[in-house]
């Protein structure tokens, strides 16, 4: 037999009971031993009459008397003992069973769940106590795994649903190119063109999906590389490396880079950054506005990024945070894959950092990055070369 728990409580309310029985009859026996003696208030020599009509010396009674009670007490005291043993063992096996059928309905609902069947619940209405705590801890456990597959569900089908957009133009386009006999050079070169973009981005898309997995899957955990940083570092060369964008759109940028130091996994520092100002600068519009601001503060290092745009509404604001999201825009849209701000929280959350955002009044929307900010004294930030557009 494997040691259960329900053999293992058995065995235990079984020796207790066994064990406190037989302290008892022990002690019986020396309240015996050491009470009888009723010889010791007569005198020296005296004898006793027995019922049969025959004299014996009182010592020599008192003796025998004591030795008869102490021996029946023996006897019946561990027949009873016995007897209650074996009927307190099986009460307690049955009430133990009792008590865990509970703990086997867990484990039947567990054995069954899969996949398809993550909806069932135990929903224990007994006794409130650590079985039914047990009981809702594990039922909140089943919520977030259902909640957990909901969302990988979504995520693996808007993933294949971007790549298979790109793949679909560039085969569209070759399959009608190539079935136009009468196509010139410059048709393939607008094909060749198409198809291009289309490649590229999927393959933004692709490198996008890479960098989120890399995030998510140092989220909680000690990050692979940890080195000294700088936001207002990481914001300057982002902002330089969409500056003719801002200067296409005419875009009035305004900028406020104090030191912000932390350690953590530069490269992905560098995407956060980057992510938040191509959304501030893809998201605005023609004279629009864009303000840049780190700075150290409390202990923590933050970066600041907002801009006007199209209006959002503050209860939307939480669902820019998942994956192929784009803020009104459609998910086919040709905005971006929709990972930018999936890309910031998955960061945020490997290097132990929170990330929010407000909607702005008559359009945009400010994000705000905090990080734990380093113990080391900070860098200098290049604020003096940062670019401003206007």
């Amino acid at each position: 037999m494997r040691p259960t728990l329900r053999l293992r409580l058995t065995l235990l309310n079984g020796i207790l009971l066994v064990g406190a029985g037989a302290v008892l009859v022990l002690l019986a026996w020396l309240l015996v031993s050491e009470s009888l003696h009723p010889v010791d208030e007569l005198r020296a020599g005296s004898t006793v009459t027995l019922q049969d009509g025959t004299s014996q010396e009182a010592l020599t009674w008192q003796t025998a008397m004591v030795a008869q009670a102490s021996r029946e007490l023996l006897i019946k005291g561990f027949s009873a003992l016995l007897a209650v043993g074996v009927i307190g063992v099986a009460l307690a096996y049955a009430v133990a069973g009792r008590a865990l059928r509970p703990l086997h309905y867990v484990t039947q609902t567990a054995q069954r769940l899969g996949e398809e069947t993550l909806d069932q619940r135990i929903r224990y209405s007994g006794a409130d106590d650590e079985v039914a705590e047990l009981a809702r801890t594990f039922d909140a456990m089943l919520d977030r795994l259902a909640a957990a597959f909901d969302s990988q569900k979504r995520f693996v089908a808007n993933a294949s649903h971007e790549l298979r957009t790109p793949l679909a133009v560039m085969r569209t386009e070759i399959d009608v190119t190539l079935s136009d006999d009468e196509a010139d050079v410059a048709e393939y070169r607008r094909m060749a063109k198409v198809v291009r973009n289309a490649s590229e981005r999927a393959n933004g898309l692709v490198d996008a999906l890479l960098v989120l997995a890399r995030s998510e899957a140092q989220s909680g955990r000690r990050l692979v590389r940890k080195m000294p940083a700088d936001l207002a570092t990481s914001a300057y060369n982002a902002l330089s490396a969409v500056k003719a964008e801002a200067e296409r759109l005419k875009l009035n940028v305004t900028t406020e880079l104090s030191a912000a130091p932390v350690v953590g996994d530069p490269s992905l520092l560098d995407r956060l950054a980057g992510n938040l100002i191509e959304n501030a600068i893809r998201y605005n519009h023609l004279l629009g506005r864009l303000w840049l601001r780190t700075e150290s503060v409390h202990g923590q290092a933050r970066l600041i990024v907002g801009n006007t745009g199209f209006e959002v509404e503050q209860a939307d604001v939480p669902g820019l945070f998942e994956p192929f999201q784009r803020g009104g825009w459609e998910r086919t849209g040709t905005r971006g894959s929709g990972l930018g701000l999936s890309i910031v929280r998955a960061v945020c959350d490997a290097h132990g950092g929170t990330v929010s955002a407000v909607a702005q009044e008559g359009g945009g929307l400010e994000v705000t990055v905090a990080l734990p900010a380093a113990d080391t004294t900070p860098v200098v930030a290049a604020t003096a070369s940062v670019p401003r557009v206007r």
